[in-house]
């Protein structure tokens, strides 16, 4: 196995998964609380920061094409990433994720709603900024220091295509839900 050395992602559109067979995979990489709110019906959740290789493989292999979907397929691309590269082949990220899915009108299984991943780093990221920058004014300008870390981590979010933040979200209790099922 090549780690580290990233393949061509194989990509399906919503049309696509909605017409597989029935015997297709839906893994569904998303935080509890996300799959909670909404999912395909079927889908297994198994959340991206808990992706376990052995286990996709043992599961995927019964099955002829397994579709990676999370909220609008960032997350998606990172498993297929990590997953194609421990040899697992039978691979397919959902193009625009379940925002692409609920979009065509497709089933979709409701449940609580909860703010997405996403939505909880730009309020957490801006709650920091914002918070910092009143304390670095008002109480002690080292705090500005506080600012300027969350903004290099934003960059670095963007360049690698990764979030530390999101992955320490992720772990809070509200994010937790349900455990995986898979």
């Amino acid at each position: 196995m090549n780690a580290g050395i990233t393949t061509n992602i194989l990509t399906a559109s919503p049309q696509d998964v909605l017409n597989a067979p029935s015997s297709a995979l839906i893994l569904d990489v998303r935080t509890p609380s996300e799959y909670e709110s909404s999912h395909i019906e079927g889908a297994v959740l198994h959340p991206l920061t808990d992706l376990d290789p052995a286990r996709v493989r043992e599961l995927s292999s019964t099955h002829a094409s397994c579709f990676l979907v999370c909220r609008s397929g960032g997350r998606a691309r990172q498993a297929y990433e990590r997953l194609s590269n421990e040899g697992i082949r039978n691979l397919r990220v959902m193009e625009g994720g379940m925002q692409a899915w609920e979009a065509t009108g497709a089933p979709t299984v409701r449940g609580r709603t909860s703010m997405s991943m996403e939505n909880q780093v730009r309020v957490t990221a801006g709650g920091l900024v914002a918070g910092s920058v009143i304390l670095g004014y008002f109480a002690h300008p080292a705090f500005y220091a506080v600012a300027g870390a969350v903004g290099a981590g934003l960059v670095a979010s963007g360049v690698t295509n990764t979030c530390a933040l999101a992955t320490v979200l992720a772990k809070v209790p509200w994010n937790r839900g349900a455990h995986s099922n898979m």
